[in-house]
């Protein structure tokens, strides 16, 4: 087993396995997807392009446990495909109530992690993934009525196995010295849970993503609700993994 680790070195933030990476079990979610209303090719890096219509997603999940401690993620979704035409997710935001989770994943994987609250929890006839940052300002709500099975055909419709996640992994320098830019590939591995009667935990029904606060500070809304394609409610266990730097430059750092 090789172990990555941050510092300080003598008393690492997160440690991580490089073989099988990063694990989690216990885990539930909410996810919409749908078309979006504004343009957010600005939001995009080179080497990825939007479909048309753009797509969009929003995953809101409670890690009941992880290699990396508790804590629950919002994350927002663009569909994309690379220059070779293969389909994938670019993560425009992510928001996390873990510091480690928070530093593997910007370190890491380049990942845009922000600290903030969040909650998946189950209420009158729904599933409520909420989003709130500072704790007062509701950001982001999605409702997803788990009533009846949802097919694995329908889910590999929204995110099928195999699909890669992009991330931009910036590193700004000292006065001096030199910035990184990265474009980062990583995979996630779901195995769903089952009942008692051996079918999978994962449900659709009617659905819906809302805005409350829209904040020039976390514009979580800019991913703006069109047509809606679909939502779920999962159970699951899950691998993240990275899986490698589509491009990488380095430029002269800004120095005032």
């Amino acid at each position: 087993m090789v172990t990555e680790t941050s510092t300080p070195l003598d008393a690492p933030l997160f440690r991580i396995d490089t073989e099988r990476g990063i694990e989690y079990w216990g885990c539930k979610a909410v996810l919409a997807a749908f078309t979006l209303t504004e343009p957010v090719d600005d939001l995009v890096p080179r080497g990825l392009h939007l479909d048309e219509p753009a797509i969009g997603a929003v995953l809101v999940a409670d890690y009941g446990m992880s290699t990396l401690g508790p804590y629950c993620e919002y994350v927002s979704l663009l569909r994309v495909t690379d220059d070779e035409g293969a389909a994938g997710m670019y993560i425009p935001s992510i928001y996390v109530t873990n510091d480690a989770a928070l530093a593997a994943g910007r370190e890491l994987l380049g990942a845009p992690k922000k600290l903030a609250s969040i909650t998946v929890e189950a209420a009158a006839e729904a599933v409520v993934g909420t989003l709130a940052r500072p704790g007062s300002c509701d950001l982001a709500r999605v409702v997803v009525a788990p009533v009846e099975r949802l097919d694995a055909t329908l889910v590999d419709a929204l995110i099928a196995p195999g699909t890669p996640f992009y991330s931009l992994r910036h590193l700004p320098g000292p006065p001096g010295g030199t910035a990184v830019h990265e474009l980062v590939r990583w995979y996630g591995d779901l195995a769903m849970h089952t009942d008692a009667w051996g079918d999978p935990l994962r449900f659709t029904g009617p659905v819906s993503v809302t805005y409350p606060t829209r904040s020039a500070v976390d514009p979580v809304h800019r991913l703006g609700v069109g047509t809606m394609l679909g939502g779920a409610y999962l159970e699951f266990d899950m691998r993240l993994r990275a899986g490698g730097i589509v491009w990488s430059e380095t430029v002269a750092a800004v120095t005032g």
